[in-house]
C-alpha cells in the first residue's frame, strides 16, 4: 500500500472511532438527561407516614391542573389564620417535610403540604424544574384561597432543595405570597449543573453536563438558562425572604444561597452554615431551625408587617 492509501486508511479509522465515541456519548448523555427529568410512578419514592403519625388531625387533599393533572396533598388545619404552603424537592415527597409541618402547626399556621407534577402519588412523569410547575403551585393556591378558614393575602411559602427554587419563582409572581422561606434552592441551573451532574449521574462535568443539558432543555420543553432564581428573587421585594445554606452542600453549587441573597431586595435574610449538607438544617440544627424559620413566619405573617408586592 503506498503512503497515500496509508494516510487515506489512517484518516478514515480516526474519523470512523471519533464518530463512534460522539455517538456513544451522545446517547449516553441523553440517556441521563432523560432519568433526570422523568420519574415513573413505579420508581417513586412516597411517604411512609402520614401527619397522624405526629398527632396531626389532616385532610386529603388533590387540586387538578389546567392541563389537566390531579395532584395530591394534605391539608393540616390550626388556630390562626395565615396558612403557609410547603414544597418539597426534586424527585422527593410531602413527608420529608413533616417535621417543618409540625412546627408551623404548633405556632398555629394551617399547613398545605403539596405536590407537584410527577411526585409523589401525583399525575405526570416528566420533572420540568419550574417550566411546567408554576400551574401547579397556581392551582394549589386557588384551593387555599378558597378556604373560609385562611385569610387569602397572608400566606407564607417554604421550599426545600427544587421546591426552594420553586417558591421564590411562584412568589415573584404572586404577591399573596407574604413571606418566603427558601431551604438549600439552586440559584440557576446554569450555577449548579457541575455540582448536580456529578452528584446525580456520578459523571465529570465535562463533557458530560453541556450534553446532559442539552437534551434536558428538549425534554422539558425549555432552556436552561431561563431557569434563574437570580431573577426572580427581585421580584419578591418588599417582602420578606429568608435562605438557608450549607456550606458542605455537594448536590447544587453551595454558593447558590449567597447568590441568591445578592440578588435580592430587602428585607432578606441568609443563614449560611459552612458545616451543613444539603437541606441538612432541620435535621441537624432543629432548635434553631424552629427558632429562625418558625421565628419568621411569625413575625412575616403578622397583619401589621404584611406588604404588597410589586
Amino acid at each position: 500500500m503506498t503512503l497515500r492509501r496509508w494516510q487515506k486508511a489512517s484518516l478514515t479509522i480516526v474519523l470512523f472511532v471519533s464518530l463512534a465515541g460522539f455517538t456513544g456519548l451522545a446517547v449516553k448523555t441523553r440517556s441521563e438527561a432523560q432519568r433526570l427529568v422523568t420519574n415513573p410512578r413505579a420508581t417513586r419514592t412516597l411517604p411512609r407516614a402520614t401527619p397522624a403519625e405526629r398527632g396531626m388531625a389532616f385532610e386529603s387533599v388533590s387540586v387538578r391542573t389546567p392541563d389537566g393533572l390531579k395532584l395530591a396533598g394534605w391539608y393540616i388545619p390550626s388556630f390562626r389564620r395565615e396558612a403557609v404552603m410547603l414544597v418539597h424537592g426534586y424527585k422527593d415527597h410531602r413527608g420529608n417535610l413533616l417535621g417543618v409541618a409540625d412546627i408551623l402547626r404548633r405556632k398555629g399556621f394551617p399547613v398545605l403540604m403539596v405536590t407537584v407534577r410527577a411526585h409523589d402519588e401525583s399525575d405526570g412523569e416528566i420533572i420540568g424544574f419550574g417550566v411546567r410547575e408554576m400551574q401547579d403551585l397556581g392551582a394549589w393556591l386557588a384551593w387555599l384561597q378558597a378556604r373560609a378558614d385562611v385569610d387569602p393575602g397572608r400566606i407564607g411559602l417554604f421550599g426545600v432543595s427544587m421546591g426552594g427554587t420553586l417558591a421564590i419563582q411562584f412568589a415573584a409572581d404572586h404577591p399573596a405570597m407574604a413571606a418566603v422561606v427558601a431551604d438549600c434552592a439552586f440559584s440557576s441551573v446554569e450555577d449548579t449543573v457541575e455540582t448536580s451532574v456529578r452528584f446525580f449521574t456520578g459523571l465529570p462535568s465535562f463533557p458530560f453536563a453541556p450534553m446532559i443539558m442539552f437534551w434536558m432543555e428538549r425534554e422539558i420543553g425549555g432552556r436552561a438558562s431561563e431557569i434563574d432564581a437570580k431573577r426572580w428573587i427581585p421580584r419578591i421585594s418588599p417582602r420578606p425572604v429568608f435562605l438557608l445554606q450549607g456550606g458542605a452542600d455537594e448536590v447544587i453549587s453551595a454558593e447558590s444561597g449567597a447568590r441568591l441573597y445578592e440578588a435580592a431586595g430587602s428585607p432578606k435574610e441568609l443563614w449560611f452554615d459552612p458545616d451543613l449538607g444539603h437541606a441538612q438544617f432541620l435535621a441537624k440544627r432543629p432548635q434553631q431551625f424552629e427558632e429562625r424559620v418558625g421565628g419568621f413566619f411569625e413575625k412575616h405573617l403578622s397583619p401589621r408587617t404584611i406588604v404588597g408586592g410589586r
